[in-house]
């Protein structure tokens, strides 16, 4: 049988943590390094563009990410949202790939792969929840950021909405800003990726 933590046992534990500042820790508090965050959204709302600014951010902590983008890959949208994140700025820190999932776990499996995986979209790995669950069991120390599509406002596919459910940080993206649905939230509870395209959804109003 398996200890229990009283809670003065559980306070004293200290979690290794991204230390977000500004808009980021606004939004998103401070998440544990490892563990699964789940995106999701429909098309047009900025959910990409998203995505590569929070991997971007995320490579300031010493990390690197690779990127299976079994949706669109090597592809002119693709390069057109890289460029407009800025992405040449971390070059050599971010690995845009377009393989199966049994390749990319060959890759995770190498010494001193990378400590982040983005899988954009779910819907393209034709898996299951409980291939998601070996996936996630299998590299325990690696951040697993899962993008989704929606089916109006939730995940699309019940795998998804399953995943999403597990997720340690859900990240709803809608006109243009990324809100926390849990377990992280900050202050502000929300990110705002593009401001016009946010002030033009919301209203100007809602844009501080």
């Amino acid at each position: 049988m398996k200890r229990g933590y009283t809670p003065r046992d559980l306070d004293s534990i200290e979690f290794e943590v991204f230390d977000f500042t500004d808009d980021w820790f606004e939004a998103f508090d401070k998440p544990e390094i490892s563990g699964v965050w789940f995106i999701w959204g429909n098309s047009g709302n900025g959910k990409t563009s998203f995505y590569l600014k929070l991997t971007k951010y995320l490579t300031t902590f010493n990390r690197k990410v690779v990127i299976n983008s079994l949706e669109e890959g090597r592809s002119k949208t693709m390069q057109g949202a890289f460029r407009k994140a800025g992405m040449n700025e971390v070059s050599g820190k971010v690995l845009l790939v377009q393989e199966s999932m049994e390749d990319l776990e060959e890759r995770l499996d190498k010494e001193r792969s990378a400590k982040i995986v983005v899988i954009d979209s779910w819907q393209y790995t034709n898996w299951t929840y409980k291939k998601y669950e070996a996936f996630k069991k299998r590299y325990p120390n690696k951040l697993i950021i899962i993008v989704s599509q929606a089916d109006g406002k939730a995940p699309s596919g019940r795998p998804a909405k399953a995943i999403k459910y597990d997720a340690d940080l859900k990240i709803w993206v809608e006109g243009h800003r990324a809100i926390s649905m849990g377990r992280y939230i900050g202050k502000k509870g929300y990110y705002t990726n593009w401001i016009e395209g946010a002030a033009k959804y919301w209203g100007q109003e809602a844009i501080d």
